[in-house]
């Protein structure tokens, strides 16, 4: 009992979030600060947003995907993967196609189009993060990659089961 008061005593009361120390919310603003410098790179040049950008790098990446795989891949809502389709099909970035092994399902791929501009746009994001990461050591590096997959893990677990065991 006394290590939970204590416990207790140390997070604070519930109505004391400090948003600036809250995990979620610092992932949030790092991801949107890090995707906004990048989009900036390519997204008026090409005519792409955040999300059309993560498509195209997952279709880049693996041919063949489905919007539903799209969705599970990138952890993204429905109707932004929606959205971002539709725009890449109307840029020429994507084709559609059927799944010869299931004629129900529609498979994604990058046009030749827009497997030039993921060609061009990929060394781009690389020289983003090979700067932002030139600010951590050889060894926080590794460690950040350890603590990435952990939270990864637990988060994998949330979505499985529920939030909170």
């Amino acid at each position: 009992m006394n290590s939970d008061k204590n416990r207790f005593e140390e997070i604070g009361t519930p109505d004391d979030l400090r948003l600036e120390k809250f995990l979620p919310y610092r992932l949030s603003v790092l991801s949107n600060r890090v995707s906004n410098a990048i989009a900036q790179a390519y997204g008026q040049r090409f005519e792409l947003t955040i999300p059309a950008w993560r498509v195209m790098a997952i279709l880049g990446r693996f041919p063949d995907l489905s919007a539903a795989d799209l969705v599970e891949q990138t952890a993204m809502d429905k109707v932004a993967i929606s959205r971002a389709v539709s725009a890449l099909f109307r840029n020429d970035y994507i084709t559609r196609s059927e799944d010869p092994g299931d004629r129900r399902r529609q498979v994604l791929n990058l046009s030749p189009l827009g497997r030039d501009v993921y060609e061009r746009i990929v060394p781009l994001a690389q020289q983003y993060e090979n700067d932002l990461m030139a600010s951590l050591s050889v060894e926080e590096r590794q460690q950040l990659d350890s603590i990435i997959e952990k939270l990864m893990g637990r988060a994998q677990t949330w979505a499985e089961r529920g939030l909170i065991d």
